[in-house]
């Protein structure tokens, strides 16, 4: 047996830590998940990105997704031709091949950074890349085995009458709808009865996801291996088989409420069921284990009057626009409070948005069952992982080891941790102060989080020098042009897109005048 140790990364998909017992849900308990918290480090000023898919690419890529170009992603939903009759498997990976994807040809990814160390890499679940992915793509990622979803837009439905492994199709019998069984829908009697007049949904795919991680450890126990786990769970629309044993006595929540929570709880069935195995196997103590999430919280869901009507409005019907009205638990009736307190969630800057739970359960670590206040980025995965396992990290990534945090030795800090989000990028220093530019109205805001964690008082005309040092970080980070810093920056667009007037310059006419020019 190798030397090596193991590692197995489980990235929840729109996951606010709020949403945790270890970070103070009150409704339900996590237990598998405290467990890791409990038996290693619980992160408190962790950072994602604020939406999924420029997470998942900073994470595999080790850059904060601010920059000019360093990479894109292709459109979602094309996967479902397969189902309705368009394009073909082999056009459709031809289509996602030739999208530019702005990589540098000596471009390296996390798998990359396990495979140069003698690790088996395996990823199951979501796809790693936003939107639609190939098993060529993935192969350029260091993956030596896949199975899940190729298209994002699928992962929004949970029961997939067919997923990917290895490149092959594997047809799930019993799931007969092209959406992957999506219910987006607001909640009634009414459309309960619709859905479950329609049935075809037979497998959940978390169950497949499981089934998936068991037999990769088992195969590979004998060898080192990173194990990579993008679940769909806690991800909208709601939908599970059935409401979990956790909460269904819960009698604060409603039956939506209780389903949304229930997906949290599979997932933490999950976490118990790799716990156990790792256990059973003799592996548990030379395994790192990382729990996370993308992005911040999101409302996946619905409820009666007067409760939260999916975080998109208030209780009393105004718009959250994320710049002059932000959303928070008070605001939009969350009863989970899923945000942990903060301003914002899933899409915008606001800490709520961005702010992650992230938790590593290190062997060795003497400081476990402990809360740690270092500032870490979801880019900084890379650099801790090469650091993990002596592998020379390329000099040109952003992230920074955390490594020496849990092996109690000194630990150099950021300068900045900056993330876009969908009115325009921010940027956190490690002593607390953050700075948000919104592109649509061209307006600074800065606040002092220690004294601030709800971002509700604007520093930006108190403290002029501040803002200045401030926004000229933010600047520099998104490569001399603020529009970087939103996350559409990012998207692939074709040339028959952008004569279509659907390309980034059409979608942000003012985008030039952010520039440092």
């Amino acid at each position: 047996m190798s030397d090596k140790m193991n590692v197995i990364y489980i990235y929840a998909d729109d996951l606010g830590r709020g949403m945790l017992s270890c970070y103070g849900q009150e409704h339900f308990e996590t237990p598998n998940i405290d467990r890791l918290a409990a038996e290693g480090r619980r992160f408190s000023n962790a950072y994602g990105c604020a939406v999924c898919a420029p997470a998942r690419a900073s994470l595999l890529t080790g850059y904060h997704d601010c920059h000019a170009g360093t990479w894109s992603y292709s459109k979602a939903g094309i996967y479902k031709e397969l189902s309705t009759g368009g394009r073909s498997y082999e056009v459709i990976r031809e289509l996602i091949n030739n999208t530019s994807f702005n990589e540098r040809s000596d471009e390296v990814f996390l798998a990359d950074i396990a495979k140069q160390a003698g690790l088996v890499t395996g990823q199951v679940g979501k796809l790693e890349w936003g939107f639609a992915t190939t098993p060529e793509r993935l192969a350029k990622h260091g993956w030596d085995y896949h199975f899940g979803y190729y298209d994002h837009a699928r992962c929004h439905g949970f029961y997939p009458p067919f997923l990917w492994e290895n490149g092959e199709m594997v047809k799930i019998e019993g799931n007969e709808h092209a959406s992957c069984g999506s219910t987006y829908q607001k909640e009634t009697p009414e459309a309960r009865q619709r859905v479950a007049a329609e049935g075809g949904r037979a497998v959940y795919s978390q169950d497949l996801f499981n089934q998936k991680i068991e037999a990769f450890i088992r195969k590979h126990k004998d060898e080192p291996f990173f194990l990579h786990h993008p679940s769909q769970l806690p991800h909208g629309p709601t939908a599970v088989p059935e409401v979990h044993p956790g909460v269904k006595d819960a009698a604060a929540l409603s039956l939506w409420e209780k389903e949304y929570a229930s997906m949290i709880l599979r997932l933490d069935d999950t976490v118990g069921m790799i716990y156990g195995l790792l256990k059973e196997l003799g592996l548990l103590e030379k395994t790192v284990i990382v729990f996370a999430s993308d992005n911040g919280h999101e409302c996946a869901y619905y409820t009666e009057e007067g409760r939260c009507s999916g975080g998109k409005k208030t209780v009393d019907g105004r718009k959250i626009d994320h710049i002059d009205i932000n959303y928070n638990t008070a605001l939009v009736g969350d009863v989970f409070n899923g945000n942990d307190g903060f301003s914002g969630k899933k899409l915008c800057s606001l800490e709520g948005g961005a702010r992650i739970p992230f938790i590593v359960r290190y062997p060795g670590d003497t400081q476990a069952g402990t809360v740690c206040d270092h500032v870490l980025a979801n880019y900084d995965t890379m650099a801790t992982m090469a650091d993990l396992l002596g592998v020379e990290l390329p000099e040109w990534k952003d992230g920074l080891s955390f490594l020496p945090v849990l092996q109690d030795a000194e630990q150099p800090q950021h300068d900045y941790v900056a993330f876009a989000g969908s009115v325009g990028p921010a940027l956190v220093t490690p002593d607390g102060w953050k700075v948000r530019y919104l592109t649509p109205v061209r307006r600074f805001q800065l606040f002092y989080l220690p004294d601030d964690y709800r971002e509700e008082k604007n520093l930006a005309a108190e403290q002029p020098e501040k803002l200045e040092e401030m926004a000229t970080k933010l600047l520099q980070a998104c490569d001399g042009n603020m529009y970087h810093g939103t996350w559409e920056n990012h998207k692939a667009v074709r040339v028959d897109e952008l004569l279509a007037g659907s390309g980034p310059e059409d979608a942000f006419p003012g985008m030039k005048r952010w520039s440092a020019k």
